[in-house]
């Protein structure tokens, strides 16, 4: 069994505010450096679990911000480690390499942008306003494979670390703890069966943009259309190139 890791870090147990996911600001850098650390023992405990279920090959990729998180002296010695950016596929990277992958895990993954009550929500950077899968709302998680139980139903194994009280407070398991309910939750759900999730279709992305501006640069994507004064909508029929118009989109906004 081949088990594809994404680990982020916003979801991490502990975690409440950018100045312990923060790399860049020098005033954070001993809160991040912190949190780094519980973020490599959260996908250590990923690679405990899917190891115990008879993985016979495990890649974790680092998710988070430039995507050089993960302390690689850290990590388990049985996975491999994708870390650095840019990366075409981002917080997919490889997963179209090398053979497909039989399961795909999501660690310290979080609310997408504008949900009531969660940690730092957000959708790949703040100027995402929305995303939408043909029609559906969706955040990082469901990009890159599915909203969690809202959009899969029964068919997802979930772990529940902490419980939001606002963008920066939330009831937190204390991190051995989280550790301990991942390994158990990935060995259990890996011996299962899941249904995958099936994007209907042609694919219809939307992404709604904080500000025109925003969507001035998107809509200069190939195959782009501008919907609306902060929207952009691109359809195809295969989900990859969606995803990789996705990833132009992101990037051409940035460019203000």
């Amino acid at each position: 069994m081949r088990v594809y890791i994404s680990v982020d870090m916003e979801g991490i147990a502990g975690v409440v505010h950018e100045s312990q996911t923060d790399p860049t600001t020098p005033a954070f850098a001993a809160e991040y450096a912190r949190f780094r650390r519980l973020m490599t023992a959260e996908a250590n405990a990923a690679v405990e679990g899917a190891l115990a279920a008879g993985a016979t090959r495990v890649l974790v990729n680092d998710s988070h911000w430039f995507m050089r998180n993960l302390l690689a002296e850290e990590l388990h010695q049985s996975a491999e480690l994708v870390s650095g950016d840019p990366k075409p596929r981002s917080m997919m990277q490889e997963i179209d390499q090398q053979g497909s992958f039989d399961a795909a895990l999501f660690i310290g993954y979080h609310a997408r942008a504008g949900t009531r009550n969660a940690v730092l929500d957000h959708t790949y950077a703040d100027r995402i306003h929305e995303v939408r899968l043909n029609g559906k709302p969706v955040g990082e998680l469901g990009l890159n494979a599915a909203e969690a139980k809202d959009l899969l139903g029964d068919g997802v194994a979930t772990v529940i670390v902490k419980q939001a009280v606002s963008r920066h407070a939330a009831k937190s398991v204390a991190p051995a703890v989280a550790c301990r309910m991942i390994r158990e939750e990935v060995q259990r759900a890996l011996k299962g069966r899941h249904a995958p999730y099936i994007v209907r279709t042609p694919v219809t992305l939307e992404v709604d943009f904080a500000m025109t501006i925003h969507a001035d640069m998107a809509e200069l994507c190939p195959g782009a259309t501008r919907t609306g004064g902060r929207t952009v909508a691109v359809t195809h029929p295969e989900y990859g190139e969606v995803f990789r118009a996705w990833r132009t989109l992101l990037n051409l906004s940035a460019a203000v």
